[in-house]
């Protein structure tokens, strides 16, 4: 079983370390490739040099997430621009809208996504999607770029069967986390991820954040990271009631397509 995590945040100061055993123990768990999540100018950077340092076993993404739309300026924008260049990286983002947390403007929030948008237009690159509390003003602006894409994904997808069945309708793919293991937030997921096709479904960590709770023994450090993939795959496997080799093929097949990676 090979399985493919399309969003961890390996850049994160959790993992300076001991990157090198939490990729072993990926490996070891069968995760055989991780896409580097790029948030900020910086951290795209750092996510790109990542996965160029680890050839074949880490892709990255560059992309400047809402919660820093307020540091967006045209030296980023060039920045960006030149990353998605690199062979390593293979998609715009993190990028969307953030209205729960709202640390930057709505309407500058709006401005650097749509700059974004602009960029996978331009380039021709997929897009790695966030979106919370946002879905109106997301969706609307989405629906302006999304042909002129390649493809898309709503990563880490935690909305409603409304806003699900809204994505699907613009062919974007659906990334599914550990939220589907919160008692507490994430139950209503076990019954949406039935009605995403199976070439369209992709999973992640979203590491070091969202651990699985459904993980027993939980880590006593509380950290996620992606040898937690097989867990994850497991218990989306079980909601849609097919085999786990199934969800893992048919997410893997559809990450490697998403993102341009051949088949291992």
């Amino acid at each position: 079983m090979q399985l493919l995590d399309i969003g961890a945040n390996l850049t994160h100061e959790s993992f300076h370390h001991d990157l090198d055993a939490v990729l072993q123990r990926a490996g070891e768990h069968g995760v055989t490739r991780m896409m580097v999540t790029g948030a900020s100018r910086d951290g795209s950077r750092h996510a790109a040099a990542l996965a160029e340092a680890h050839p074949g076993l880490l892709f990255a993404t560059a992309g400047v997430h809402p919660h820093h739309a307020v540091d967006y300026d045209d030296a980023t924008d060039a920045a960006l621009r030149e990353l998605v260049h690199h062979a390593a990286v293979r998609a715009v983002g993190e990028t969307g809208l953030d209205y729960n947390r709202n640390y930057s403007p709505r309407d500058v929030q709006l401005q650097v996504f749509e700059r974004q948008l602009q960029i996978a237009v331009d380039l021709q690159m997929p897009l790695f999607l966030h979106q919370r509390d946002a879905h109106g003003d997301f969706v609307a602006l989405l629906k302006r770029y999304r042909d002129k894409v390649p493809a898309a994904v709503v990563h880490c997808f935690t909305d409603t069967g409304e806003a699900l069945r809204e994505y699907l309708a613009l062919d974007c793919h659906i990334g599914i986390t550990g939220w589907i293991c919160d008692e507490r937030r994430g139950t209503h997921l076990r019954e949406l991820v039935r009605e995403i096709p199976a070439n369209r479904l992709m999973i992640e960590t979203d590491a070091p954040y969202l651990l699985p709770r459904t993980v027993r023994p939980p880590p006593a450090h509380r950290r996620n990271e992606p040898m937690y993939l097989k867990h994850i795959c497991e218990e989306i496997a079980r909601d849609r009631g097919e085999p786990v080799e199934v969800t893992a093929a048919n997410s893997t097949a559809a990450a490697e397509a998403f993102f341009g990676l051949p088949r291992l």
